[in-house]
């Protein structure tokens, strides 16, 4: 969240004590309110999830995309024969 950004919103939680003990003392070690840490926690906790989101719906695209040039390729077009045969030619091969 940005300095100077109002907070219009609330949210609560209910927690124990051996819970609240460890978030009190993880936000003392970085001389934060507790407040700033678990608010700074909870966003990147939430930007991670959803990067991860998205992540595995590119992969799974990508996956079915990748699947699907194999079991159609395309068809060799013109340019990429007269590009073999240029390798061909200067390589000998």
């Amino acid at each position: 969240m940005t300095a100077g950004r109002a907070r219009s919103e609330r949210l609560e939680a209910r927690i124990s004590a051996e819970q609240k003990q460890l978030i009190e003392q993880a936000a003392a070690l970085q001389g934060r309110s507790v407040t700033d840490f678990v608010l700074s926690s909870l966003q990147d906790a939430a930007r991670q999830t959803i990067e991860a989101h998205h992540r595995l719906d590119l992969s799974r695209r990508d996956s079915e995309a990748f699947v699907e040039a194999l079991l159609n390729p395309p068809a060799v077009s013109e340019r990429l024969h007269e590009t073999v045969r240029r390798y061909r030619d200067a390589t000998g091969a």
